[in-house]
């Protein structure tokens, strides 16, 4: 090694040499190599080659970790929202207050979820309510997903039943809350099909334990086992082989304990579908647990429950949770009595 070399050297290690005069295009870098090998023969050498690159190694590592730590925060902070979803809520019917009840439907999805939910209302009180927004053959073009919350039992004109199914067989989703399961009785199961579940009938109102029998599911995924009000608990006469049940509800009637399915999953054809027979009245539909269930619901038949589509828990409501409602019944004001009691 030149006198030049080993000033050049002085007390670095060779590896630290080597790495500096290439760094400054030295043409001694190679010169404390040679002395290393010299030293501890070929064998050193290779040791330092495998040492120089196991160092540079490490630090492209260490770079590409953080450029996507620094990548990924940075998502985070300015990512867009997405677009929002478009559903219809088709509110109306017998039975229920639907005047009150469709507002606390949109504005609890609303704040749940990047979704915009429009309304077709009638206020049409009884088992034949009929909505101008199926008279259009494309009366679903433009939306997303559907919510049928009507209450027309008597309504069983053949077209303009097919024509509601018409756009589902299409791919449109859907979401069925309660009274839409005892909709469209047209002496067929072209209804109950869609549904997934065929139901005529239900109990006294008494409070019913929701119990999730499949928590793997997305949908149930965070969610927990509750006790609504009173509350109806509507019958199953058929589940159809498409359906997939999510919850039963457990209810002492006084004179028996009924224990029926009330919230599944279908798949009607190319469609995702999504029910709950829960939802009689208006303080349990206000029910942060019942609302989650709904967005995560409608979410879920749409392909969009995710992180990009759920909004935070509105405030003071533990995600997952749904605060228990102190004053439910109360609440809930005058309710209409149901039609059909379930033996």
């Amino acid at each position: 090694m030149s006198r030049a070399a080993r000033l050049s050297l002085g007390s670095r290690s060779p590896l630290q040499a080597v790495v500096a005069g290439r760094l400054r295009g030295d043409a001694h870098a190679k010169s404390p190599r040679v002395g290393f090998a010299g030293r501890f023969g070929c064998a050193g050498s290779s040791a330092l080659r495998q040492a120089l690159a196991k160092a540079l190694a490490k630090t492209l590592v260490l770079a590409v970790v953080c450029a996507a730590g620094v990548a990924s925060a940075s998502r985070a902070v300015g990512a867009e929202p997405p677009k929002p979803l478009k559903a219809l809520l088709v509110a109306g019917g017998c039975c229920h207050d639907y005047e009150k009840q469709k507002e606390v439907l949109k504005t609890g999805i609303e704040a749940r979820a990047h979704v915009v939910v429009d309304v077709c209302y009638s206020p049409d009180r009884s088992t034949k309510a009929r909505f101008t927004c199926y008279d259009k053959e494309d009366w679903a073009a433009g939306y997303d997903v559907v919510i049928h919350d009507e209450c027309s039992s008597d309504v069983k004109e053949g077209p303009y039943v097919q024509r509601i199914l018409d756009a589902h067989r299409k791919g449109v989703p859907a979401v069925n809350l309660h009274c839409a399961m005892h909709s469209y009785r047209l002496g067929n199961d072209d209804w109950f099909q869609f549904l997934g579940l065929h139901s005529m009938a239900h109990g006294p109102q008494k409070p019913i334990d929701v119990k999730y029998v499949d928590r793997e599911h997305p949908i149930t995924r965070t969610l927990g086992d509750w006790t609504t009000i009173n509350e109806e608990l509507y019958n199953n006469l058929r589940v159809f082989d498409t359906a997939k049940p999510l919850a039963r509800g457990v209810q002492d009637t006084g004179k028996k304990v009924d224990d029926y399915v009330v919230t599944w999953v279908n798949q009607y054809g190319k469609t995702r579908v999504f029910c709950t027979t829960l939802g009689h009245n208006t303080a349990t539909v206000a029910d942060p647990r019942y609302l989650e269930l709904v967005t995560r619901g409608l979410l879920w038949s749409c392909d969009k429950l995710d992180d990009r589509y759920l909004k935070p828990a509105p405030a003071g409501v533990p995600a997952g949770s749904g605060a228990a409602n102190d004053n439910a019944e109360k609440a809930a004001g005058p309710q209409p009595t149901p039609a059909k009691r379930s033996p």
